[in-house]
């Protein structure tokens, strides 16, 4: 037991140092390079030519806590989708919380399309998107919320968010077909995905949101554990398990829903990153899993925010492309590899 024990410290401290390297790797690269000791004395507050100071703090520091925010409750969320319906294929947006959000920021920026004249371009801003997304997340997480509390099954929850993200994509693509060229573009730079688009006081509501999302998915891990082993098992040790559900299923929707609003729908980190963390521990239970989800979500969020600077050049790729490219073959892969995910 001992020996298990200091085997899962090990890989917690090597996942935390190369967290701790992919971080400074991340500030370092971009249009301009900035070597690490310039970025380690900015960080210490010592002195640094002011260009490099404005870029590391004003930019790329925030940037970089974004990913590493992003990857942490993405991971999370997913691991909370895949105990719940015991499901190796449900991901953070299976409730619809992604076809949610869509459809808010469609209403913001496609909706003067739909309704004439150019009155809603005037209230498309940064947070009118935020307030927009975040609307729609809540609304169809409390449609789902609303069905789920006369179905006992989750695998019914789970078409049932599934039916509600058809549902919204449908009226996306009707108001779609009545926008303009400019407002399609702005709707497509926004599915995008992008992490740079916070300054400070983003990142900082963002924070409290994803914290607040940890401490439920925190206080859920003895209902996840034994959720793991069947809904009578649970029932036995006295869960409750409409309560249960329902603290993970909001926990889940606080996580993904405040990513989705702040930096835009950011596919397959939800979905891959719990299968590479259990292939890693090789284990199920949740009071390993939820912390290693959260340090190995955002390396990987932070490689591939490295990855889609594109180094030594100006350009920046969509970061939900590199995440699918990342992502989907990394899927594909443990799906070919083994016929039962470990669960």
């Amino acid at each position: 037991m001992a020996r298990i024990k200091t085997s899962f410290a090990f890989t917690f401290a090597m996942l935390s140092f190369v967290l701790l390297i992919c971080f400074f790797i991340n500030i370092s690269l971009g249009s301009v390079q900035i070597p690490l000791d310039a970025i380690l004395e900015i960080l210490s507050g010592s002195s640094a030519p002011s260009t490099w100071k404005i870029i590391v703090l004003d930019f790329r520091l925030p940037k970089a806590i974004t990913a590493i925010l992003v990857g942490s409750s993405l991971g999370v969320s997913g691991l909370l989708m895949q105990t719940l319906f015991r499901n190796p294929l449900a991901g953070p947006f299976v409730l619809g919380i992604s076809s949610g959000a869509s459809l808010g920021v469609a209403l913001v920026i496609l909706g003067s399309g739909l309704f004439g004249g150019t009155l809603a371009l005037a209230f498309v801003s940064k947070w009118s998107i935020v307030i927009a997304s975040s609307l729609g997340s809540f609304l169809v997480l409390l449609a789902v919320l609303v069905v789920s509390q006369r179905v006992r099954d989750t695998m019914a929850i789970l078409i049932i968010g599934l039916m509600f993200g058809s549902v919204t994509a449908a009226i996306v693509s009707v108001m779609s077909y009545f926008s303009s060229a400019e407002q399609l573009q702005q709707y497509v730079f926004w599915g995008f995905g992008s992490l740079s688009n916070l300054a400070w006081d983003g990142v900082g509501i963002l924070s409290v949101i994803i914290i607040i999302g940890l401490i439920l998915a925190i206080a859920s891990i003895k209902s996840l554990n034994s959720l793991l082993l069947g809904d009578a098992y649970a029932k036995s040790l006295g869960l409750n398990l409409k309560q249960s559900r329902l603290i993970i299923i909001i926990a889940t929707s606080l996580l993904a829903g405040g990513v989705t609003a702040f930096a835009g729908p950011i596919a397959f980190i939800g979905l891959a990153i719990p299968h590479l963390t259990r292939q890693i521990f090789k284990t199920t239970n949740h009071k390993l899993l939820l912390p290693a989800v959260c340090i190995f979500g955002a390396v990987v969020m932070l490689i591939c925010d490295s990855i889609a600077q594109v180094p030594t050049t100006d350009y920046t790729l969509p970061i939900n492309a590199i995440t699918a490219l990342i992502g989907a073959p990394v899927v594909i892969w443990l799906l070919t590899r083994q016929r039962k995910m470990i669960f």
